[in-house]
């Protein structure tokens, strides 16, 4: 059966109208096409499905059956499309979104919260993932987009820098350089550090020791951990000082005072995909609504 859609628009239109020069009016056709496309149409189906007269046009039973299936098909149609041109637009699907720990305390809930306010249709999954897993993850297609810090070096990804924030100090509220309004990273040449392993965060670790030598020094490390929060209570503990990212500074914790630092270092907050799936609607429409956020655009909502 090769029943098309323009017959179910014409044949709704008719039986809607119950007049032939109406119906063909309201569907942009002459009159004669539109009688054809619904004798056609009764061709295909086997019975009639209109009872012709000289005044108006009666559908037969089996011509008040087929209407309902054909307002339902029609429905459907109308919203396949729409889920296509949705689609299209990146108002519908799926997206998983790998980010590094820290930036949950800041960027990340205000971007989520956006996004989902945005796009109610696209389902949002969260993989909180080092640097390096999320670029594992990305070359093998288990994450869509990444959140990270500093730029990736891999050719199959692709990336684009969203924000960028200075290194601070994190200090023993108790130590003495906290009741200083600002810091030059010299302050700091005598004092035992925490910090991540320079496996975990290459890049990171790499461009503070490259900014400590030059102020003539290198950081005395006496503690490693993995995550930001962990390192900072070894900082509330006395252990040693930190040099996070200023938004980190959003992580109160008893014991800690954060101070800036003249020169400090800028660090690229970037998103990272895999290259080519940059054309994706959902990955456009994910990346336009975090440089919105993080820019602070007063309609989005600032993370600051």
């Amino acid at each position: 059966m090769s029943v098309e859609l323009r017959h179910l628009r014409h044949f709704v239109a008719l039986a809607e109208e119950e007049h032939f020069g109406r119906a063909a009016e309201r569907v942009f056709v002459v009159q004669q096409a539109l009688s054809n496309s619904i004798r056609n149409l009764e061709e295909e189906v086997g019975v009639p499905l209109v009872l012709r007269t000289t005044r108006r046009v009666q559908l037969t039973p089996a011509g008040q059956e087929f209407l309902i299936g054909a307002r339902e098909t029609l429905a459907l149609a109308g919203q396949t499309v729409e889920r296509a041109r949705r689609a299209a637009r990146g108002e519908v699907g799926r997206l998983s979104v790998g980010f590094v720990s820290g930036l949950a305390f800041g960027g990340l809930p205000e971007i989520v919260r956006r996004f989902r306010e945005l796009y109610p249709n696209v389902s949002v999954d969260l993989r909180e993932l080092t640097a390096q897993e999320q670029e594992a993850a990305l070359r093998g297609g288990q994450v869509g987009i990444g959140l990270m810090l500093l730029p990736v070096r891999d050719p199959s990804l692709d990336s684009r820098a969203l924000w960028r924030q200075p290194l601070v100090a994190a200090l023993p509220a108790a130590h003495p350089l906290a009741r200083k309004r600002k810091l030059k990273i010299s302050d700091l040449r005598a004092e035992a550090f925490v910090f991540f392993p320079r496996q975990i965060r290459a890049t990171y670790f790499d461009q503070v020791m490259r900014w400590c030598a030059a102020a003539g020094f290198t950081p005395h490390v006496v503690q490693e951990a993995i995550e930001v929060p962990t390192l900072l209570s070894l900082v509330a503990a006395g252990v040693g000082v930190f040099l996070p990212i200023e938004f980190f500074s959003r992580l109160s914790l008893p014991g800690v005072a954060y101070r800036p630092i003249e020169d400090a270092p800028i660090v690229d907050i970037v998103a990272v995909w895999r290259r080519g799936d940059g054309r994706n609607p959902i990955i456009r429409a994910f990346l336009t609504v975090a440089e919105e956020v993080l820019r602070g655009d007063p309609a989005e909502g600032s993370p600051k």
